[in-house]
């Protein structure tokens, strides 16, 4: 059952959503949650709105997306502009499958380098160390 109150800390809600305060502040200074207003003499209350909304932002950012394509998404929530976020999604799909080529190419060249430094003995140079010297 999802609470409608405002009736959370925002120690509780960190907990909740489990990150830290500093988290939470540093989302409302992007824009990314609410700050709610200060009643005279007590303190902010978050809800189960904001607990759901840090966690969205916490998974999409476990899943590539940089805070400002969070950002775009949580404009986007109300599920209205399907389309639009797709696009989003196509971008930082694309732009994932780069990296892994690129981390493919690295892993390639690392494991031939690992395999030769296996392999040297003597007074030879590291060729690690060689390769890493020679692209300097």
């Amino acid at each position: 059952m999802k609470s409608t109150s405002n009736d959370l800390t925002i120690g509780a809600l960190a907990q909740a959503a489990e990150v830290n305060v500093e988290s939470i502040r540093f989302y409302q200074r992007k824009g990314l949650l609410r700050e709610p207003e200060r009643p005279y003499g007590s303190i902010r209350r978050y809800s189960q709105a904001d607990i759901d909304r840090v966690r969205f932002i916490k998974v999409a950012q476990r899943i590539g997306f940089t805070l400002d394509e969070v950002a775009q998404l949580l404009q986007l929530e109300d599920g209205a502009h399907c389309s639009q976020a797709r696009n989003i999604a196509e971008q930082k799909l694309a732009e994932i499958r780069l990296r892994l080529t690129d981390l493919q190419r690295i892993e390639s060249v690392l494991a031939d380098l690992v395999e030769r430094c296996a392999h040297g003995r003597g007074k030879l140079a590291c060729p690690l160390i060689a390769a890493i010297r020679e692209a300097a």
